[in-house]
C-alpha cells in the first residue's frame, strides 16, 4: 500500500506517506525482478491464484500517481490499483487527480480504479446514513465519470469493522482493502483484505523484508477488523 510518490500526502504532518520518486523506482525494479511469486492486480480473479502473489495499491488519488508512479510501473509491466476519494476529485483539491486526469489514468494499461469513500472520513465513526452515503456516492460518482463499474474499495484510515464491511457489500462492493499488515491466507474475508504499508523511510532492504513477510508481526499492533 502506497499513497503519494514525490508529493505531499493528505494530512501527513510527519511525512510518512509520501515516498520519493527515486526510492519508489528502486523498489518497483526490485519487485519486477522478484521470482518468489506473481505480481497481480487487485481483483477477485487474483484471489484465486495459487501460490504467493503481490498487488500494488495506492490510496486517495494523487496526481503523482499518474505523472510519476504510472510511467515507472507501466515501463516495468507491473499492474496497480488506485483507490479514489471522490470528494477530492469533485472539489478539485490541490495535489489530487482531476476528472480529466483520472480518466487518463483509468485508461492506461494495467490500471484498476477503486473507491476510497466520498470525503475520506473514518467510516467506523459514521452513523448509518452517512456511512451509506460515503460508500454509495463515491462508487456512483466514479462509475458516472469513468463509464464502467466500480466494485472494489479501500477503507479510509483502514477504519473498518463488520458493520462497515456489511454496508460496503450492500453498496455494491465485492473486495475491500484494509490497512492491517500481513499476508491474506486462503479463506480471508475478501471484504477485509490486509495490506502492508510502505512508508517514506523504507529503503530497499526494508521493502524486501516487507515483501517476504518479515514485518507481518506489525499486524498485532492493531485489532483485526474482522473481529470488530
Amino acid at each position: 500500500m502506497y499513497h503519494a510518490v514525490g508529493s505531499q500526502a493528505y494530512g501527513d504532518a510527519l511525512g510518512l506517506f509520501s515516498i520519493s520518486e527515486d526510492k519508489f523506482r528502486r523498489q518497483m525494479t526490485l519487485l519486477s525482478e522478484w521470482r518468489h511469486g506473481q505480481i497481480v492486480d487487485f481483483s477477485e480473479d487474483s484471489l484465486r491464484h495459487s501460490g504467493t502473489s503481490v498487488a500494488i495499491t495506492f490510496d486517495d488519488g494523487y496526481q503523482d500517481n499518474l505523472e510519476v508512479a504510472a510511467p515507472i510501473l507501466i515501463n516495468l509491466g507491473i499492474p496497480f490499483t488506485v483507490f479514489i476519494s471522490s470528494g477530492f476529485i469533485k472539489n478539485s483539491t490541490q495535489g489530487f487527480l482531476t476528472p480529466s486526469s483520472l480518466r487518463t489514468l483509468a485508461g492506461l494499461p494495467g490500471v484498476s480504479i477503486g473507491a476510497h469513500g466520498a470525503s475520506h472520513v473514518a467510516l467506523t465513526q459514521c452513523d448509518d446514513k452517512t456511512l451509506n452515503q460515503e460508500l454509495l456516492s463515491s462508487r456512483l460518482y466514479l462509475e458516472d465519470l469513468l463509464g464502467f463499474g466500480i466494485d472494489i474499495m479501500a477503507y479510509p484510515y483502514g477504519a473498518a469493522n463488520n458493520r462497515v464491511r456489511d454496508a460496503a457489500v450492500l453498496a455494491g462492493y465485492q473486495l475491500g482493502a484494509c490497512s492491517m499488515a500481513g499476508i491474506n491466507q486462503p479463506g480471508r474475508d475478501p471484504m477485509l483484505l490486509s495490506r502492508t504499508e510502505i512508508v517514506a523511510m523504507d529503503d530497499e532492504r526494508v521493502f524486501m523484508q516487507k515483501l517476504h513477510g518479515n514485518w507481518d508481526w506489525y499486524r498485532w499492533r492493531t485489532q483485526d477488523p474482522a473481529c470488530l
